[in-house]
């Protein structure tokens, strides 16, 4: 199986956890430059796959580094933002927010969720990548300069 295929039969046996990532995301927003729940998460996340990263770049951001063969022949970077926005959620669903007046609304839940599950998909074929992958978590995209 090619690494195309491969990458799409994890994406489908990751679905449900990636979305359950993003629900948790979801439901504890934090605002730019506070996001210190969302990187602890985030941190979590990257350990569990294997993966070195740096954290509180720029307060609360992450930067991951995943080596595959030959690191230095190729990098491509990879960004997701974290922070959400001062508002009040009025959706009735069960990963509802339950920071009063902060919302992921227009979807850095999303972003996030969806970055982390590339990650874990990378890290499981990191020996069949040519070169370096840089995840960036970035803080306060709402609000920079903070």
């Amino acid at each position: 199986m090619d690494v195309k295929a491969k990458i799409k039969a994890l994406s489908r046996e990751y679905f449900n956890e990636v979305v359950e990532y993003r629900r948790h995301i979801h439901a504890n927003p934090e605002l730019a430059f506070e996001e210190f729940g969302t990187a602890e998460f985030v941190s979590k996340k990257l350990s569990e796959f294997g993966i070195p990263h740096t954290k509180g770049v720029a307060k609360t951001g992450i930067i991951a580094l995943l080596e595959g063969k030959n690191p230095s022949k190729k990098v491509v970077g990879l960004r997701g933002d974290m922070d959400a926005l001062p508002i009040v959620e009025a959706n009735e669903v069960s990963y509802k927010s339950k920071n009063i007046g902060k919302m992921h609304a227009c979807g850095h839940d999303v972003h996030t969720a969806s970055l982390l599950g590339v990650a874990k998909i990378l890290s499981e074929l990191k020996e069949e990548i040519e070169g370096t992958v840089k995840f960036f978590f970035q803080p306060s995209e709402e609000k920079f300069p903070g």
